[in-house]
C-alpha cells in the first residue's frame, strides 16, 4: 500500500511495489517524484525526516535528513546584516540540503533496486513533463512580481513567456532531470570504490550496488551540485526581510554532511507505542500531549465535541510551549519532559477556560531562555497566528463569500513581497513483507529562494526556525540542526508496527496527527474516517516560520465542527477562526494487521490531490 500528498507519487510508489520492489525502493522513488510534481512544497534543496521499521527488525528507526546550519551562519553575521530574525525567503536562510542524501542512504541500506531504476520516474516527469496543479500555479502567481523584479532565474524557470503556467499545462524541468542523470552516471562510472559503511552492511553483488549509490552521494555532496550552489549564493538577492543579502552556504558545508540514523523517541498510549524523532524535531511534543491525555475519560478525548476539542487544544498548548522552551539540537531534558511526575503536573494545568498565556513547564536545574512573543496583524485585519497566517479567513458567522485561506488548502502562504511560510508533503509505504516507512520531505520550495539555473531547483529556508536571541534552546549555531517541524510517525502494537502516518502543515503537523490518533485508537474510527473528520489546531505559540508571531488563545477550526461546538469554544475563551468546511488536516497513512497480514491505506481528500493505492 502507498499513500502520499500527490497521486503521481502514490502511483510511482505503487508501481515499484507491483514490480517486486520493497517499501524502501517505493518510498524513495515516490519521494523523488514529489520533488518534481510538488515544487512549491519541497525540492532537492530541502530536507527530510523519516521513521521506519524493517521486516527483519520491528524496532523503529529515524532517518535524519535534516541538514545543519552552515559554518558561516552565525548570529553575529545575521546581526551585522541588520536582521533580528532569520528571513523566511532567500538563501541566507538555507541549511545544508539533506533530503537527497537521506533518500540515497535509505535506498542503499534497505532498498533492493538500482539507483537508475528508482530515479527513472522522477527523471521522466522532469524531462517529459507532468500536468501542473492548481497549488503550484497559485504559488507562482503570488510571487510572479518578486521573480520578475528580483529573482530573474526563478522568472526564467517558472514564468515561461513572462506568465505563470495555467492549471493542467505540462511543465518540464530539464535541468533537474540532468542533475539526476548525473547522479546515476556517477554510480555507473565508479563501481570499484565501496565506502566502509556500505562494505560493512553488504557483500557480493549488494556491495557493488551500495558502492554505486555511494558514488552518487559523493557526487551530490562533493561534486557539481556543491560547487554550483556555492558559486550561485554568493550574489546578493532579495530576502523576505525586504533587503538584499548573499547566502553563506558553501561547498565545504555540503561535503561535510551525510545523512544518518537515530533511535526513535517513543511513548506509550492506550496499548500503542508511538515513535517520533528526537527533540531536534517537534515530534516529542505529540508524545507529551498524548501522555497528558491518556488517563482522561474518553469523552474528553473526542475532538469533535466542545469538551474534547477544548481539552486537546489545551494539552497541545502546554506541549508546544515546552517545545519552544526546551527543544533543539543540544542537551534537551526529554527524560524529564516525558516522565510521569512532570506529565501529571502539566495535566493539572488544563482548566475549563482557554489559556491565553505562554506556559512552558519548569524543569529542575534548567532555566530556559524563552523565545520572544510577537503578535501581528496581516493586511486582511486578521490577527497574526504564527504559522500560518490565515489570509482571508474569518471569525464569527459563516460568510460564504470569504475566500478559502490559501494556507489552509494545503499550500504555502506567499505574499507578493516574498513573505512566505512554506509547507511540505508526505509519503507512507508498507509492503507485503512488513517493511514500513513514513517520510516527510520538505523545504527548497520554488518560492523559498532564487532558482539555481544549472540545477533546476532552489535552496530551503529551514534556518528561519532558529532564533537570533542568545541562549534559547534553538538559537542559530553553525553545525547545529534547526528544530524542524517535519514529524513523521510510526505506530506499534505489541512491539510490531501497525501504521505509518504523517502530514504537511508546519506547526500543525503533530496537532492534526494527534486528532487522527485519538479518533483511531480511542474513538474507533477507521483511518480514512479519522483523516476525513473535522480538524482544528491552536495558534497560541510562537510560530516556527518567519515572522514567528503568535495569537494568544488562537484556535483555527473547520466549520464542520459545528456552530454549537464553535460557540461553546468561544464561550470558553478561545479566539476562533473559521477556515471553511474542508481546509485543515492533510494526513496520509498506511496500516498493517500483523495477525492477518492485511494492508490498508488512507489519504486526505481535501484539495483532491492526495491519494492512497494498493493491491
Amino acid at each position: 500500500m502507498s499513500a502520499s500528498t500527490h497521486w503521481l507519487a502514490t502511483a510511482t510508489a505503487q508501481s515499484v511495489l507491483e514490480r517486486g520492489g520493497n517499501a524502501f525502493d517505493a518510498a524513495v522513488a515516490g519521494a523523488f517524484v514529489l520533488h518534481v510534481v510538488e515544487p512549491h512544497l519541497n525540492g532537492p534543496g530541502g530536507d527530510l525526516t523519516a521513521v521506519f521499521a524493517t521486516a527483519d527488525d520491528p524496532t523503529p528507526v529515524v532517518l535524519v535528513g535534516q541538514g545543519p546550519a552552515p559554518t558561516g551562519a552565525t548570529v553575529e553575521h545575521f546581526r551585522a546584516e541588520g536582521l533580528d530574525l532569520v528571513p523566511g525567503a532567500g538563501a541566507l536562510a538555507a541549511a545544508v540540503p539533506g533530503a537527497v542524501d537521506a533518500l540515497l542512504l535509505l535506498l542503499r541500506d534497505h532498498g533492493t533496486w538500482e539507483l537508475a531504476d528508482v530515479l527513472a520516474p522522477a527523471i521522466g516527469y522532469a524531462r517529459d513533463g507532468h500536468p501542473v496543479t492548481a497549488g503550484v500555479v497559485r504559488t507562482i502567481g503570488a510571487v510572479a512580481d518578486l521573480f520578475r523584479q528580483h529573482w530573474p532565474t526563478s522568472a526564467d524557470r517558472w514564468l515561461p513567456g513572462g506568465a505563470a503556467p495555467a492549471v493542467g499545462d505540462v511543465v518540464r524541468n530539464e535541468a533537474l532531470a540532468s542533475v539526476l542523470d548525473r547522479l546515476v552516471a556517477a554510480g555507473s562510472a565508479d563501481t570499484a570504490s565501496t565506502d566502509t559503511a556500505s562494505a560493512d552492511a553488504t557483500d557480493g553483488a549488494d556491495a557493488g550496488r551500495a558502492s554505486r549509490i555511494d558514488a552518487a552521494r559523493r557526487e551530490w555532496a562533493e561534486g557539481f551540485v556543491a560547487t554550483t550552489v556555492d558559486a550561485f549564493v554568493r550574489a546578493p538577492h532579495r530576502h523576505s526581510s525586504g533587503t538584499d543579502h548573499a547566502g553563506v552556504l558553501r561547498a565545504e558545508d555540503l561535503a561535510d554532511f551525510r545523512a544518518s540514523y537515530e533511535p526513535a523517541t517513543t511513548a506509550e498510549f492506550r496499548g500503542h507505542t508511538i515513535a517520533k524523532t528526537g527533540p531536534w524535531g517537534q515530534g516529542p511534543a505529540l508524545l507529551q500531549a498524548l501522555r497528558m491525555l491518556e488517563p482522561l475519560d474518553d469523552a474528553r478525548l473526542d475532538p469533535s465535541s466542545e469538551l474534547g476539542a477544548h481539552t486537546v487544544v489545551e494539552a497541545l498548548k502546554l506541549a508546544l510551549a515546552d517545545r519552544d522552551a526546551y527543544y533543539g539540537d543540544g542537551d534537551v531534558p526529554l527524560d524529564v519532559l516525558l516522565s510521569d511526575a512532570y506529565t501529571d503536573d502539566r495535566r493539572t494545568c488544563i482548566g475549563d477556560r482557554a489559556s491565553a498565556t505562554f506556559r512552558p513547564g519548569r524543569v529542575s536545574g534548567v532555566e530556559p531562555v524563552l523565545p520572544p512573543l510577537r503578535t501581528s496583524v496581516d493586511t486582511t485585519g486578521v490577527a497574526g497566528v504564527g504559522e500560518p497566517t490565515v489570509p482571508g479567513a474569518r471569525r464569527g458567522p459563516v460568510d460564504e463569500r470569504a475566500e478559502v485561506p490559501v494556507e489552509d488548502r494545503g499550500e504555502p502562504f506567499v505574499a507578493p513581497d516574498g513573505d512566505t511560510r512554506g509547507d511540505t508533503c508526505h509519503i507512507d509505504v508498507v509492503d507485503r513483507w512488513g517493511n514500513i516507512v513514513s517520510a516527510t520531505p520538505s523545504g527548497g520550495w520554488l518560492q523559498s529562494s532564487p532558482t539555481i539555473p544549472e540545477l533546476g531547483f532552489c535552496l530551503g529556508t529551514r534556518l528561519q526556525m532558529t532564533w537570533l536571541e542568545a541562549g534559547t534552546s534553538s538559537t542559530l549555531r553553525p553545525g547545529a540542526r534547526p528544530r524542524t517541524t517535519l514529524t513523521p510517525t510510526l505506530v506499534l502494537r505489541d512491539g510490531v508496527p501497525v501504521a505509518a502516518l504523517g502530514s504537511p502543515g508546519g506547526d500543525q503537523q503533530d496537532q492534526w496527527q494527534l486528532l487522527f490518533l485519538l479518533r483511531w485508537i480511542v474513538g474507533g474510527y477507521s483511518p480514512q474516517q479519522a483523516i476525513d473528520a473535522p480538524a482544528l489546531h491552536t495558534t497560541a505559540f510562537p510560530g516556527s516560520f518567519w515572522p514567528r508571531t503568535w495569537e494568544p488563545a488562537g484556535l483555527v477550526v473547520e466549520d464542520r465542527v459545528g456552530d454549537a461546538v464553535i460557540a461553546g469554544l468561544e464561550g470558553r475563551g478561545h479566539v476562533v477562526t473559521r477556515a471553511g468546511d474542508w481546509t485543515l488536516g492533510r494526513l496520509s497513512c498506511v496500516t498493517r494487521d500483523p495477525a492477518t497480514g492485511v494492508l490498508g491505506a488512507a489519504a486526505n481528500p481535501r484539495g483532491a490531490q492526495g491519494y492512497a493505492a494498493g493491491r
